[in-house]
């Protein structure tokens, strides 16, 4: 048991309160295939945090799987706790209950570790509200030696110094044995008794883990970062030998115990991601947790690769998981048929970033057809293409509609953005999903794309009547929604130096589609441009934002992701009152030479192949698949020491 010990909710008090909440069944635990074990007979207590509601983490693969790997630990008791809606935490602060996890009730600060997912930015102030409703100081340099280590990991965990200092250490990339490695640091760490800064120090010098509190950033007067550098610690003598004789890497105990500081320690000037280099060999879910109301995704979950080959210059996932790393249809095979007998449920999803690139795509659903009998399989992602329609008529999905991403109306757009489609193929598509029984379809694109002029925007309009149209000459009446996004910069891209669009400029062209998209059959949807304002601030924000995120939640930011739950008017004032000017963050162009927030964050593709992105982008060129067998020179493969692995 840690060593802040804290009495456990007993269930006899909670359930007595449960009945003022909204969905009860977000606290009680005791879903199938849960692991509850006895706090005393561990050595390691891991909170698994995410900063949303219950049905939303539910359904978040990760959470999954890193629940199962640390559970599969017999030193290491792993519980969930997940971000209170508005009304548990008016009850939590009416009875001064601490937020507590869902399988003992413990409270948030009685765990060891706590470890956040981040999968969005616009989730940072539920961060701040579960550390403060869990008892534990918001700063990290306010927390003590009795505070839990606060982790947090995911993708904005590549650029996340907005949120750098309330997060004790980072971790970077795949996290199934990382997030064992940094168990392992913690009980080494644990069973000394030296300080909390003898911990962080010890965390560096773990692969893939960044401690933002032993770096320090400097601004030139424009603002802009001039550099994030390794601050110089000194340890104690005992600390200082210790550590340094357990750095088994020859040249990192060289860089990080400089001779000429003798008693100092310095951490790495960058930090690398952390790479699984085979998907095959990793860690897999023998018993998912179901869960007791329906989750956003309510289905068993099979991650058939990891990594996307596609090179969308606009897609952040894209480049900060690659290199692609494929499972045999066997394995797969296997995995499904196990969730699904441990589970209950009646269909599989084959998850990656775009399912239908996977190698042997038409033999693994032959085989999940033959070995999952009465099972359905579906596909969350797919190419806009025929083939993918076969794929989706082939797994029944003509009874729920297809859903297709052609991201740009005009062919300029789309070469632009490297999205390696053109008309042709998405109509050849639309032709083929109308014959095969569909008569909805829903089409995602984003607007405000570097390069965008007006007749880009309407192209889209065009596209959607187009598509309508051949559904009506084959006899259908087809409904067509458009699903538009605004698009948003973001770091580790080839487009991370480009500015996002002021939100009046938005506006103007959601208008100008709306107008192109009236008539029966067209469904127009559209994200709030608030939304894909603050998101372009904090995506691509530094440390200064800190002071704004925490007086924003102070102020009752939550759920700013939400629709409808984002109060626009609180952080307008925010950023006034800490003399912030958004814009600079948002709508601001960055020069190719300024070092950049993120920077010192190796995602392993390097920042001159971005750079030729983006100048190929300004010349619509289109960069081949390296799946091909071209390389494309990304170096993520030399630079992580992984290969591109297909199965």
């Amino acid at each position: 048991m840690p060593g802040n010990q804290q009495t456990p909710i007993t269930w006899n008090k909670l359930r007595r309160y449960l009945g003022k909440v909204e969905k009860p069944a977000r606290y009680t635990g005791g879903e199938i295939n849960s692991v509850q074990k006895d706090p005393q007979s561990v050595d390691v207590l891991f909170a698994l945090a995410f900063p949303d509601v219950y049905e939303v983490g539910m359904s978040h693969l990760g959470s999954q799987i890193l629940y199962a790997v640390l559970n599969g630990r017999d030193d290491v008791s792993c519980e969930r706790v997940y971000a209170p809606w508005h009304d548990m935490e008016s009850l939590l602060k009416e009875k001064g209950w601490p937020l507590f996890s869902i399988e003992n009730r413990l409270p948030l600060s009685s765990f060891d570790i706590v470890g956040f997912s981040l999968q969005y930015e616009l989730a940072y102030t539920n961060v701040l509200m579960m550390l403060d409703l869990g008892g534990i100081p918001l700063r990290s340099k306010h927390r003590g030696p009795r505070d839990p280590l606060v982790i947090a990991g995911g993708p904005c965990a590549m650029a996340a110094e907005p949120i750098a200092d309330f997060i004790d250490a980072f971790a970077l990339g795949d996290g199934e044995e990382l997030s064992l490695e940094i168990v392992d640091t913690y009980k080494a760490w644990k069973a000394t008794g030296r300080s909390r800064l003898d911990l962080l120090v010890m965390l560096s010098l773990v692969e893939g883990v960044y401690v933002p509190s032993l770096y320090d950033v400097k601004y030139n007067c424009d603002g802009t970062v001039a550099g994030v550098s390794p601050v110089p610690v000194r340890l104690g003598d005992e600390s200082y030998k210790s550590i340094k004789a357990q750095t088994g890497d020859l040249s990192l105990q060289s860089a990080c115990f400089p001779e000429d500081k003798p008693g100092y320690f310095v951490s790495p000037s960058s930090v690398k991601r952390r790479v699984i280099k085979s998907l095959e060999d990793a860690a897999f879910i023998d018993k998912p947790l179901v869960p007791l109301i329906e989750p956003i995704h309510d289905r068993v979950m099979v991650e058939i690769f990891r990594g996307c080959t596609q090179g969308c210059r606009f897609c952040q996932a894209g480049t900060i998981y690659r290199p692609v790393r494929e499972r045999t249809p066997e394995t797969i095979t296997a995995y499904a048929r196990k969730l699904l007998e441990a589970s209950g449920y009646g269909e599989v999803s084959l998850v990656s970033l775009s399912s239908a690139d996977y190698s042997h795509i038409e033999e693994l659903l032959s085989r999940l057809m033959t070995g999952c009998p009465g099972s359905r399989v579906s596909l969350p992602s797919l190419r806009v293409d025929s083939f993918s329609v076969e794929l989706a008529k082939m797994l029944g999905a003509s009874r729920t509609g297809l859903t297709l991403a052609p991201e740009a109306g005009s062919q300029r757009m789309r070469d632009i953005i490297n999205k390696k489609v053109t008309e042709e193929d998405i109509l050849s598509a639309a032709g083929n999903a109308f014959s095969s029984g569909f008569a909805h379809i829903k089409l995602y694109f984003m607007i405000g794309l570097p390069g965008e002029a007006d007749e880009d925007v309407t192209a889209i309009a065009d596209l959607a009547k187009k598509i309508r149209q051949i559904g009506r000459d084959m006899g259908i009446r087809p409904t067509i929604v458009v699903s538009v996004s605004g698009f948003v910069p973001k770091p580790n891209t080839p487009f991370q130096w480009e500015p996002c669009i002021q939100p009046e400029e938005l506006r103007r062209r959601q208008k100008l589609l709306r107008d192109g998209l009236r008539g029966p059959g067209l469904n127009y949807k559209y994200h709030d441009v608030e939304h894909t304002w603050l998101e372009a601030v904090l995506a691509r924000g530094d440390r200064k934002l800190a002071g704004a995120l925490e007086l924003a939640y102070e102020r009752g930011a939550r759920f700013d992701a939400w629709s409808n739950h984002l109060d626009i008017d609180i952080w307008e004032q925010v950023f006034h009152d800490t003399g912030l000017d958004p814009a600079f963050y948002a709508h601001r162009k960055r020069d190719a030479e300024e070092t950049l927030p993120w920077d010192h964050l190796d995602f392993g593709v390097s920042k001159q192949f971005l750079l030729r992105e983006r100048e190929k982008a300004r010349n619509g060129i289109i960069t081949s698949d390296c799946r091909a067998g071209h390389c494309t020179g990304c170096g993520v493969c030399l630079n992580l020491g992984v290969e591109m692995s297909l199965k």
